[in-house]
């Protein structure tokens, strides 16, 4: 059994994926002082000086702290962005690293407009 787990842990995906969570881990680090140090205090200054960390209601005994969600959004849109950013850069390079070019969009293939009114031209000759 032991031999079998140290073959699970050998594997390449299993370690990838274990560099992947300290990775995402010290990046939630960064994106939360960016968040906390940098975003808040612009968006603060933008709505009048409202820190969203302080934002809540309470109900009760139960207390809704409606500024931590905001902030929570506020991380994961930032997140999402930059992990958005770094997957299309990363295929970016592997497409050039393979020699793939980006595909030039085509032209719309059909009938131009003389052709179109050639068309309708004939028709009304052949009709009268």
């Amino acid at each position: 059994m032991i031999k079998e787990f140290r073959d699970f842990i050998a594997r390449g995906n299993v370690m990838d994926m274990a560099v992947g969570i300290i990775m995402g881990a010290a990046f939630t680090a960064i994106v939360t002082s960016l968040v906390d140090d940098l975003v808040n205090p612009l968006i603060g200054l933008v709505v009048g000086g409202i820190d969203f960390s302080a934002v809540s209601f309470g109900l009760g005994d139960a207390q809704f702290r409606i500024g931590n969600f905001i902030n929570a959004v506020i991380k994961f849109l930032i997140i999402a962005w930059v992990v958005f950013l770094l997957v299309k850069a990363v295929n970016r390079m592997r497409d050039m690293a393979i020699g793939k070019e980006a595909p030039a969009p085509e032209a719309a293939k059909g009938p131009t407009q003389e052709e179109l009114l050639m068309e309708i031209r004939d028709a009304l000759r052949a009709r009268g």
